[in-house]
């Protein structure tokens, strides 16, 4: 009986290199040595535009196949794994989780993915909240494993039908591909940034990507006509140090002042990518409130490479003898 075709292995997993590699290494014995010889090649040989490839042929959970997922079989599948999930939800948690499915791609730019076989929408709801919060390369790396899991159980729906008592392909040991995965991960670290952190599709901010407002605790209102200024600091080759003096490299990125809903205005304009550096917001509070304890407040903040698709909202919470601020959203 024949092995599988290289579009038979891309419905097992949506990466062309992984297709071509598994279709290379054919035929397999039995089902294990096939699922030995897909960790390999997903963890040690498909590169990370190749996992980026592989997450796109999933729809989101909860939600239809993609119109460009390109094997019909995949599509199937999905649907099938998702069958539990789609059986235990209610309008509201699925609402729910369609909203939490945008938050996730719009902050690591690819669909949550998660072996969803078996499992309820509390429960895929629970582990996207709580998987939210991890950083992009822990995310990156978790959806990678998960879609290894993904890979394995159609592998299991697929090799039964073409079983062979042929030639033996000789694949690795599975202590061994996982320490090479492991150590493959410091390696797509470097590549994170600029592959999985932007966002798929038309990404397009609909406002700066800095923000800031300033609520008068003490009034209980905004507070406007605050002369606001942010600046980036400009030296590549340095970083400004605590204690240190003004100095010529914060750069002007723009100025405004505070409307009637404490609201800055446009600070910066509308930019998809954000340049990653240290930034400074600094507000005019002692021109706001002459009789204050602060001539002026100044709040410094970087943003990472991996940040630059992010909102940074910086708010001011002021008073005539206290402030606060955080990252708001």
């Amino acid at each position: 009986m024949d092995s599988p075709s290289e579009k038979e292995w891309l419905a097992c997993c949506g990466s062309a290199k992984f297709a071509q590699e598994m279709a290379s290494a054919a035929p397999f014995f039995n089902h294990q040595q096939a699922v030995d010889a897909a960790r390999d090649i997903w963890f040690n040989k498909v590169d990370v535009n190749g996992w980026l490839e592989a997450f796109a042929a999933h729809p989101a959970i909860g939600e239809s196949p993609s119109k460009t997922v390109k094997s019909p079989t995949s599509a199937q599948w999905s649907k099938g794994e998702q069958s539990t999930a789609l059986a235990t939800a209610t309008d509201a948690t699925l609402q729910e989780l369609y909203e939490w499915n945008a938050r996730y791609r719009q902050k690591f730019g690819f669909v949550f993915l998660i072996c969803a076989s078996g499992r309820s929408t509390p429960e895929i709801l629970a582990e996207i909240k709580k998987r939210y919060h991890n950083r992009p390369i822990i995310e990156f790396e978790l959806a990678a494993k998960e879609q290894m899991k993904i890979t394995e159980l159609r592998i299991t729906k697929l090799f039964p039908a073409y079983a062979t008592a042929a030639s033996i392909t000789k694949t690795p040991h599975n202590a061994d591909v996982l320490t090479k995965a492991g150590d493959r991960m410091s390696v797509i670290g470097g590549h994170l940034a600029t592959a999985a952190a932007e966002p798929s599709g038309g990404f397009t901010r609909t406002r700066p990507p800095i923000t800031t407002h300033i609520l008068d605790v003490a009034r209980g209102a905004p507070a406007s006509g605050v002369d606001v200024r942010l600046e980036m600091w400009a030296d590549k080759q340095s970083r400004p140090l605590f204690g240190e003096v003004d100095s010529d490299c914060w750069k002007l990125v723009g100025r405004s002042s505070t409307d009637r809903d404490g609201r800055s205005g446009q600070l910066m304009s509308v930019v998809d990518v954000l340049n990653p550096g240290i930034y400074r917001i600094s507000f005019d509070t002692g021109k706001y409130n002459p009789e204050g304890f602060f001539p002026y407040v100044e709040v410094v903040f970087e943003v990472k490479e991996s940040q630059k698709w992010d909102h940074f909202h910086v708010p001011l919470l002021l008073s005539p003898f206290s402030f606060s601020t955080y990252r708001g959203s």
